[in-house]
């Protein structure tokens, strides 16, 4: 791409990468938020929260794994358009089931959701990661301060329809469509799609050789590892930290929602800040603070016995955990001729832990209660924290000697 029209596909890509993190960012953050209304409709315990959302997580693991290959073969417009339809009909089918009450047919609703969110939510960075290269700059943290402002907004609609009273059923499924219409606007501005031409057999062969190799460097893996602790920092409080306030400090669902709305706000400035940081200090200091940061606001919000210190702690838990996702991917790409290939593998080991992790948590908080069996994520942290190193740049790191 040369010539005068590459700054202005750029631009225009940019926009349109930003509307579609943020309508999934608004998508989800309407679900997380209204968890507390939901599981008082069905009358389920902590355990049984943990296992809806299991089933969840389910259908995204079905998702990742195929996602690279569809956008390869359709380009990454066309799989956030039918990800995005797919993740519209699921929410059709969970307000099916929410409205009769029947919690067979939410799993299946959510689980069909599931499927169309993780779907749209790898392609959109593989497009961002696209961008980055076409524009020259590292803007990915911007395009995921984009997810977080679209759950600001999305918390929100969450806490003025809990105060209005509005039943959960109509609230999801006014925003599931709004969010499918504002997609399919959106990805019309993504960059062109350029199919690969390869013979049939063989060039088969080598995508696949060429998808599986990801997966056997050590740096990729690595980062991937380094990814799934950022990602199940961010998606514990995703599901489970309004519910935490509401049942850890006897408050009602809209507090609950304004606690979610806390930690997210503090997640989008971190973020819209991150490009500066990162130009400033580099990924490894950045990262290393953020991960500090992340530990200290988990201990206050998990251990802490008045409400405004908690939520004090979710303020430094957010702007710890904001940019290690959006680092993380970054540097896969950081070779563009492999980068959708080393994004996929990241992008599947972190979004693997930010889906499966936090339902499994509501398992254990049926025995020590919510804000407690969020305290487990600093385990993962730690690690996070040890593993920053590999997010360094090509050009930054010691080259292997020969031999």
């Amino acid at each position: 791409m040369t010539g005068a029209r590459a700054p202005g596909i750029g631009r225009r890509a940019t926009v349109a990468v930003l509307v579609t993190f943020a309508l999934n960012g608004f998508l989800f953050a309407n679900w997380v938020s209204r968890l507390p209304a939901v599981r008082d409709l069905l009358g389920l315990g902590p355990g049984q929260m943990g296992l809806l959302l299991l089933i969840g997580s389910a259908g995204s693991l079905l998702a990742l794994p195929l996602t690279g290959g569809v956008a390869q073969r359709f380009g990454t417009a066309r799989t956030v358009l039918g990800a995005s339809t797919v993740s519209a009909a699921g929410f059709g089918v969970m307000v099916l089931g929410l409205h009769a009450g029947i919690v067979g047919v939410l799993a299946a609703g959510l689980l069909l959701a599931m499927v169309g969110v993780a779907g749209w939510d790898v392609a959109m960075n593989l497009e961002g990661g696209a961008v980055e290269h076409v524009v020259e700059r590292q803007i990915m943290p911007r395009f995921h301060a984009a997810f977080s402002m679209g759950t600001v907004a999305g918390a929100g609609v969450g806490a003025l329809t809990a105060l209005g009273h509005v039943p959960v059923t109509v609230h999801l499924a006014v925003v599931a469509l709004v969010v499918a219409l504002g997609v399919a606007v959106a990805v019309r501005g993504f960059l062109p799609f350029a199919p690969a031409t390869t013979a049939a057999g063989h060039g088969r062969r080598r995508q696949l050789a060429a998808a599986l190799g990801g997966w056997r460097e050590g740096r990729t893996v690595l980062l991937g590892v380094m990814v799934l602790a950022f990602a199940l920092t961010e998606g514990a409080a995703n599901d489970w930290l309004a519910l935490s306030v509401v049942d850890g400090f006897g408050t009602s669902d809209a507090v609950g929602a304004v606690g979610f709305g806390v930690f997210v706000t503090a997640m989008t400035l971190m973020r819209l800040a991150g490009e500066r940081l990162l130009a400033r200090f580099g990924r490894v200091l950045v990262l290393r603070g953020t991960t500090v940061l992340a530990l200290c606001g988990l201990l206050l919000f998990g251990l802490s016995p008045w409400l405004w210190l908690s939520l004090a702690g979710a303020v430094l838990w957010g702007l710890g955990a904001a940019l290690g996702f959006p680092v993380g991917m970054s540097a896969a790409g950081d070779e563009p001729l492999k980068a959708a290939m080393r994004v996929s593998v990241v992008s599947t080991v972190g979004y693997t832990a930010f889906l499966t992790g936090p339902p499994l948590l509501g398992l254990l908080a049926d025995h020590v209660g919510y804000r407690h069996a969020l305290l487990a994520i600093a385990v993962p942290l730690v690690v996070g924290f040890c593993l920053s190193g590999v997010a360094r740049p090509a050009a930054a790191r010691p080259a292997r000697p020969a031999g």
